[in-house]
């Protein structure tokens, strides 16, 4: 069958349980004994020179631990960050099915050493095309990620759905011409996904 459509995805918070940022914050604060909410407000203050590619994850992390008042060496932390990748079995139980009738695509606010991880990563190659903010340095909800999804996909936006769990992207997605699909509840999902794949066949 030919592939004239595609789904594409978010990473965290949709292939993965829980957000990255979100399992990695609380990780640092435990491991260090910062109170989560600094933890958090520093973080977040500085992690997109990650998603950007602007910084390395090592400067992030001497950047980081100064602000915090944190005397730790970075390979610990390096792998401490690494193991906030926790995959949600039940989104990726879905994607060989689609692959036999859809192209599929990844686009993902990310950083170098978690996009490097997840290339050498066998499962992902059921995708057909990864796009990473750190590589093509814009990040959602900018529109040139949104195009350089198409671009790698080799399916024009309309006939294209984009899948993720926050709204502001799935608004930009849909301004260059996506159609934007809400990560909420497993359950609710599937069901528009299904409503989605069968107007595709259809067309």
């Amino acid at each position: 069958m030919k592939r004239t459509h595609a789904i594409a995805f978010d990473w965290g918070g949709v292939l993965t349980i829980g957000t990255f940022d979100g399992r990695t914050t609380q990780s640092i604060a435990a491991r260090y004994d910062r109170p989560l909410n600094d933890v958090q407000k520093v973080y977040f203050s500085l992690v997109q020179r990650l998603e950007v590619g602007e910084w390395s994850l090592e400067r992030f992390w001497d950047t980081l631990s100064r602000s915090l008042d944190i005397e730790a060496p970075f390979p610990p932390f390096k792998e401490l960050f690494l193991d906030g990748i926790t995959a949600n079995p039940a989104m990726w139980a879905l994607l060989p099915a689609l692959r036999n009738e859809f192209r599929l695509g990844l686009l993902s606010n990310n950083y170098p050493e978690v996009s490097a991880a997840l290339r050498q990563d066998e499962s992902f190659k059921i995708f057909d095309a990864l796009v990473f903010s750190n590589e093509i340095g814009v990040k959602k909800p900018d529109l040139r990620a949104f195009a350089a999804l198409s671009a790698a996909l080799g399916v024009a936006p309309k006939d294209t759905v984009f899948v993720d769990d926050t709204q502001e992207n799935l608004d930009a997605a849909e301004a260059l011409g996506f159609h934007g699909l809400l990560f909420d509840t497993l359950e609710a999902f599937i069901e528009r996904l299904n409503a989605w794949t069968r107007h595709a066949k259809e067309m």
